[in-house]
């Protein structure tokens, strides 16, 4: 490194553009290479997934004590013959489907002629699906085998009438030329399965050994956290795969059964591409119901057939969708729907229809080792469906944004389950501290400050209008990534989170409209601390009010006497400020109950020492410490000096 300042800041400088075009380098590279190493690693990724789906049945064969060899081997061979068998199936449908095509070719083409005489008599409709219509006209006169009336004709022309015909012909191809362009079409499909199989059986041997492996690869100073959590990986990998197939041939054998019921042809042919389609997100299961909905319309004269092939396709689909593939391994892949979409182009686009096959189980892979493996963490974030930042962090990405709805839309979904003192506490004011640090450097002009701050009102009044309302277990929707993200971050509840307390059970001087005052200081984002403050205390039956930063200079107004006065302090503030502040308190209300909110978090033992430095009767650092104080001082009607030691801890 050099010692010239003037070449260091310039290499400063430089860095994040070399490192951006070494990141597009290696991008680049990448796909490069999976782009010409298709040939290879297609069958390995095959050979991968297919593992997690045999692990299972080899661990069970273990477990009844057959030889790992012999347990793989048979599982292997079993899957194996089931997919060639399956293959079969498919190719003999399909060829009895093609024999029967053109059989349908004339219901096809009246049900054309019919089309575009009704289309004709509305006037646009012609021009618009003429097109259309004339391109599934051809379809049918390509797919109806020539007359007999034909055939006749052409032989009464007779050799006179008949233009001398001139036909080129290419030399005839050499025995080996032909030999190889039919082992070409046989060897390759064969040498590929080959090294399915291959690749397959030599996985599920050196399971283990490929583990320790990938454990040195992805780090291994602490064995203990990455081999349980590659294992943890590869076991949900596993159930996912699992159910996955379940699913889809189960939708296959429903799809199949339903063709059948109805009258289409080869109903086991459309059951099969089902069930493979699904595995396509999103359009897999549309895809699949494009065939038989056309040969449903080919064979049946009228259109009751067409009607109950699309109605069947429409039922089945949203029951797997989203009742079965949510009991099964949740509602979500764990993958945003932007990846999916563009993880299916690019894979398709590197390694075709298999590609496409592959997309989903394979960006499945990448977003578990993101979340399982540290030094891959960046995968996580750009593909997997969980919020790439906090609750805290978003809420006030969305303040900076001006975007309050969306903030208090989320709000109202936390508070169906949760208290709103619980999202108070662990997402806006951990928001306002963002707000305000940003403030404190700088990075929020006094215009932005109150724009910022606004937004964070208008929050907090809205929520403070919403009522909790606990949604039993079963009736539950699912949430939403982001709303999991909350509920998973912000923790429980505490207790004093369920308390609201009655009129009876408050102590005299607690009984007015409002007994607690709660006096906000003049920092920026200081009001909307306050106001949540106040609601808190109001919702568990403690009537509150704001007041000014001024409030305690002025005098409070005639006959107003409240049992506490809360002091909120989100911007930094010198001490000696403070205990001027709780002076003029003491003074305009004697014997009021001092809460000073510092909405910092500290420890207990510097929370004593500011206690009693600030010399006020309570100090808390949250919400719920303020409301727990606030809810003791109002059912005992203690002394001020009675709860040092609560306040401290």
């Amino acid at each position: 490194m050099t010692n010239d300042p003037v070449t260091t800041r310039l290499l400063r400088q430089a860095l994040p553009v070399v490192t951006t075009l070494a990141s597009l380098l290696l991008v680049v590279t990448l796909a490069g290479a999976l782009y010409l190493g298709r040939d290879i690693l297609v069958p390995v990724a095959l050979a991968i997934l297919l593992s997690f789906v045999l692990v299972p049945a080899v661990r069970w064969l273990r477990r009844l004590r057959v030889p790992r060899a012999a347990a793989v081997l048979l599982v292997v061979l079993l899957a194996f013959g089931m997919l060639g068998a399956v293959g079969s199936l498919i190719a003999r449908e399909a060829a009895q489907l093609a024999a029967d095509l053109p059989r349908y070719s004339l219901t096809l083409r009246d049900k054309i002629t019919a089309l575009r005489a009704a289309t004709a008599e509305r006037g646009g409709l012609s021009d618009t699906f003429s097109g259309f219509f004339d391109m599934a006209e051809e379809i049918g006169k390509e797919l109806q085998p020539p007359t007999k009336t034909e055939s006749e004709t052409s032989a009464a022309l007779g050799t006179a009438e008949r233009p001398m015909q001139v036909e080129i012909h290419a030399p005839r191809s050499g025995l080996l030329t032909t030999l190889g362009s039919v082992a070409g079409g046989v060897l390759h499909p064969l040498a590929t399965f080959g090294l399915i199989l291959l690749f397959t059986i030599f996985i599920l041997l050196q399971r283990e050994d490929l583990r320790n492996r990938a454990i040195r690869l992805a780090g291994s100073s602490d064995l203990r956290r990455t081999t349980a959590a590659i294992d943890d990986a590869t076991a949900r990998l596993s159930r996912f795969f699992i159910a996955q197939l379940i699913l889809n041939f189960a939708f296959g054998v429903v799809i199949g059964f339903g063709l059948w019921f109805i009258g289409v042809p080869s109903p086991i042919l459309f059951g099969v591409i089902a069930g493979i389609a699904r595995f396509v997100p999103y359009i897999g299961a549309v895809i699949s119901a494009v065939l038989p909905l056309a040969i449903a319309v080919a064979v049946d004269p009228g259109w009751s057939m067409a009607i109950q092939v699309a109605i069947l396709f429409v039922i089945v689909e949203p029951i797997a969708g989203h009742v079965v593939e949510p009991l099964l391994y949740g509602h979500s892949t764990g993958i945003s729907p932007v990846a999916v979409i563009l993880a299916a182009t690019i894979w398709t686009f590197l390694w075709g229809p298999i590609g496409l096959l592959l997309a989903t189980p394979l960006t499945v892979c990448l977003v578990v080792l993101g979340r399982h493996v540290e030094r891959l963490w960046f995968l996580d974030v750009i593909l997997g469906d969980r919020p790439a930042l906090g609750p805290q962090e978003i809420f006030y990405q969305r303040m900076l944004a001006g975007d309050p709805a969306e903030a208090i839309e989320q709000g109202q979904l936390f508070l169906k389950e949760r208290a709103l003192v619980t999202y108070y506490d662990e997402v806006v004011l951990a928001g306002l501290r963002m707000a305000q640090e940003d403030a404190a450097r700088g990075m929020l002009d006094r215009e932005r400050q109150g724009e910022v701050g606004a937004g964070f009102r208008t929050v907090v009044e809205a929520l403070g209008q919403a009522r909790r309302r606990v949604m039993p277990r079963r009736s539950r929707k699912p949430r939403g990534a982001e709303a999991e993200a909350a509920f998973a971050a912000v923790g429980p509840d505490r207790r004093a989170a369920g308390i609201v307390l009655a009129p009876e059970d408050l102590a005299p001087a607690w009984r007015g409209p409002a007994p607690v005052l709660c006096v906000a200081s003049g920092g920026a984002f200081d009001e909307a601390a306050t106001l949540m403050l106040a609601q808190t205390l109001s919702r568990h039956g403690l009537g509150a009010r704001t007041a000014a930063a001024d409030a305690m200079r002025n005098g409070l107004p005639e006959g107003e006497r409240p049992a506490m006065i809360c002091f909120s302090y989100l911007d930094p503030i010198s001490l000696s400020q403070i205990r001027l502040t709780i002076r003029r308190a003491r003074k305009a209300a004697p014997g009021a109950t001092i809460l000073v909110g510092f909405w910092r978090e500290r420890d207990p033992a510097s929370l004593a020492r500011l206690r009693r430095a600030v010399s006020a009767d309570l100090l808390v650092t949250s919400l719920s410490d303020a409301l727990d104080a606030a809810l003791e001082r109002a059912r005992a009607g203690t002394a001020p000096a009675a709860l040092p030691r609560m306040a401290a801890e």
